[in-house]
C-alpha cells in the first residue's frame, strides 16, 4: 500500500461554528427517551465501554506521517531507472519511545526531503465529539534515523519527550483468530480505528521475496500504512504495510510487518543506524510437487537448499545444495518464511544448528552467522533529494566514494558522481544522461564529487558549450549540451 496524495477541504467558518454548536448540544444533553431494553445487553456495553479505553490509550501514540520529497509520477513503476518529481504523501507511524523514536514504513519516507509529524492529542473518554472539535494536534519535525529496504521499515525521531507509547507484543503468542485494531490515518483521516481478526500469522504474500507478513481483515486503507496492529491488551503486535485489493481499498485482506521484526531492525537502527541481519550464504526455495516429483523426493512439502555460497558459511559447515533442512535450532521448518526469520533475526556470531536430510541421511550442522551484506536496489537509497539535485542536468548524484563502489558493480575510477535518478523535467534526457552513468570530468576539469560538479556548472555562462566525460558500462564517452 503505497502512500497516496491526500485533497484537503475546507469548510465554511460559520458552518463549522453552527455544526460545532449542535454537536455539543447533543453530546451534553441527556436523552430521556431511551429504556433499559434499548440499552443492549450488558456483555455488549462491556465490550464497548472496554475497546474506548483500550482506543483512547492507544490512539494518542499512533501519528500522522507528511513527507515532501521526491518519487515516481507512476507508484507502480518500481525501476530504479524511473524518472523522479517532486511529491507529496503521507502515512502512519507509531511511537514507540516516550523521547520521540517512531517506527513506520520505508515506502512511506521514501525519497523523503521533509517530513513533519502530526501528533494525536489525548481526548477524554467523555464528552469525545465537542472535545475533539477544539483540541489541536501538534505538528513536529521529524528526521531520518535509518531505514530498511527489505523489511521496509523505518525509525524517524522527533525532538519531543514524555510521549505516549505503544510497547511491543511478543510474536509468538499470536494466534489465528485473535481480536485486533488497526489504528492509522487512511486517506488522510487521522486518528482512525478498525476492529477485525488475525486471518493468519505467517504470510508469504510474494513469493519470490522472503518477508513475511500477518494477515488480517481489520480495514486498512491508503495512509494506513506504517499505523499499529494492536492486541486487546494494547501491545504492538504488527506494523500495518500493505492491502490486497482490485477496487483500491480494503476489501479484508491487509497485512502488517510482524513485531518480532519491527522490534528487531529498530533495536539495530538505534544502535547501530543500519540493520545488522543474519546471513548464513545459503538460499533455500518451498519443495512443491512438481519439484518433488522431478528430483525424485520423499515429499512435496519443506524447504530444500537450491544454492551454497561458496566459501560461506554455510558451505564452511557441510551445507549443500539439495539438502532438505528440516529444523533450525529445534524448530520445525516447513516453509522459506520460517527458515529466514530463524536467520534474518541472528545477529553476526550467533550460531545455528540445522537438521538436515541428505538422501536418507539425517545430519545436525552447526552453522556461524554473518551479517548480510547491505545491497540497496536503487540508488536514490543513497542519495539525499534535497542537497543532492542538480538542476543544471536534471539529476540527483551520489558520490562515487569507496563505500559506495563496493556496493555496485566494479568502475574504471572510484571518485566521480553517479547518477541515482533523473527528474520529470527531461534535461537529463536532452543531454543523453542515464541512471548509473557516472560523470568524471566537464569540459577539461575532474569532477570528484558533486561540489566540483556545482562549482564547474556555476563557472560556465548561459549559451557556453559543455562536455560531460562519462563512464556506462565499463566505457568512457562525451556527452556534449549548451549550459541554459
Amino acid at each position: 500500500m503505497k502512500p497516496q496524495r491526500v485533497i484537503r477541504g475546507y469548510w465554511n467558518l460559520s458552518y463549522t461554528s453552527v455544526l460545532a454548536g449542535l454537536l455539543a448540544i447533543f453530546c451534553i444533553v441527556p436523552s430521556t427517551a431511551a429504556s433499559p431494553l434499548q440499552k443492549g445487553s450488558v456483555v455488549a456495553q462491556q465490550m464497548s465501554k472496554y475497546f474506548e479505553s483500550l482506543t483512547s490509550r492507544i490512539s494518542p501514540a499512533v501519528v500522522e506521517v507528511l513527507v515532501s520529497g521526491y518519487g515516481t509520477e507512476d507508484e507502480e513503476n518500481t525501476r530504479p531507472d524511473a524518472p523522479i518529481s517532486r511529491q507529496s504523501s503521507l502515512g502512519s507511524g507509531v511511537i514507540v519511545d516516550p523521547n520521540g523514536y517512531i517506527v513506520t514504513n520505508y515506502h512511506v519516507i521514501k525519497g523523503a526531503q521533509r517530513v513533519n509529524v502530526v501528533i494525536t492529542p489525548a481526548v477524554g473518554s467523555q464528552s469525545q465529539a465537542p472535545a475533539a472539535l477544539h483540541v489541536r494536534a501538534r505538528t513536529l519535525p521529524a528526521k531520518i534515523v535509518g531505514f530498511n529496504k527489505t523489511a521496509d521499515l523505518a525509525v524517524l525521531k522527533v525532538d519531543a519527550t514524555g510521549l505516549p507509547t505503544i510497547p511491543f507484543a511478543k510474536y509468538a503468542q499470536l494466534q489465528q483468530g485473535q481480536l485486533v485494531l488497526a489504528v492509522g490515518s487512511p486517506e488522510g483521516m487521522q486518528n482512525s480505528v478498525t476492529l477485525g481478526l488475525v486471518s493468519s500469522v505467517l504470510r508469504q504474500v510474494d513469493p519470490e521475496s522472503p518477508m513475511v507478513y500477518i494477515q488480517t481483515d481489520a480495514a486498512i486503507n491508503p495512509g494506513n500504512s506504517g499505523g499499529a496492529l494492536v492486541d486487546v491488551d494494547g501491545n504492538l503486535v504488527g506494523l500495518n504495510v500493505s492491502i490486497l485489493t482490485k477496487s483500491g481499498g480494503s476489501e479484508g485482506i491487509g497485512f502488517a510487518i510482524p513485531s518480532a521484526i519491527v522490534r528487531f531492525v529498530y533495536q539495530q537502527i538505534r544502535q547501530y543506524g543500519y540493520v545488522r541481519s543474519g546471513d548464513i550464504g545459503a538460499d533455500v526455495q518451498t519443495i512443491t510437487p512438481a519439484l518433488a516429483s522431478a528430483l525424485a523426493l520423499p515429499s512435496d512439502n519443506g524447504v530444500i537448499v537450491s544454492d551454497v555460497a561458496p566459501d560461506g558459511p554455510a558451505a564452511h559447515a557441510g551445507l549443500r545444495p539439495y539438502d532438505r533442512i528440516q529444523t533450525l535450532d529445534g524448530t520445525p521448518i516447513d516453509s522459506v518464511p520460517t527458515f529466514v526469520m530463524g536467520v534474518y533475526l541472528r545477529k553476526s556470531g550467533d550460531r545455528v544448528r540445522l537438521g538436515v536430510l541428505r538422501g536418507n541421511k539425517k545430519l545436525s550442522l552447526v552453522v556461524p552467522v554473518v551479517e548480510r551484506k547491505w545491497n540497496p536496489a536503487s540508488l536514490l537509497d543513497l542519495a539525499d533529494p534535497g542537497k543532492d539535485f542538480v538542476p543544471q542536468l536534471g539529476i540527483i548524484g551520489v558520490d562515487l566514494t569507496p563505500k559506495v563502489a563496493d556496493l555496485l558493480s566494479e568502475q574504471r575510477k572510484v571518485s566521480g558522481v553517479i547518477i541515482a535518478a533523473t527528474t520529470t523535467n527531461h534535461r537529463a534526457d536532452d543531454i543523453g544522461l542515464q541512471y548509473g552513468d557516472i560523470i568524471h570530468a566537464l569540459n577539461t576539469g575532474p569532477v570528484v564529487n558533486i561540489q566540483d560538479l556545482r562549482a564547474a556548472l556555476k563557472r560556465l555562462k548561459p549559451g557556453d558549450p559543455a562536455a560531460l566525460q562519462i563512464e556506462r558500462d565499463g566505457r568512457m564517452a562525451f556527452l556534449t549540451f549548451e549550459i541554459e
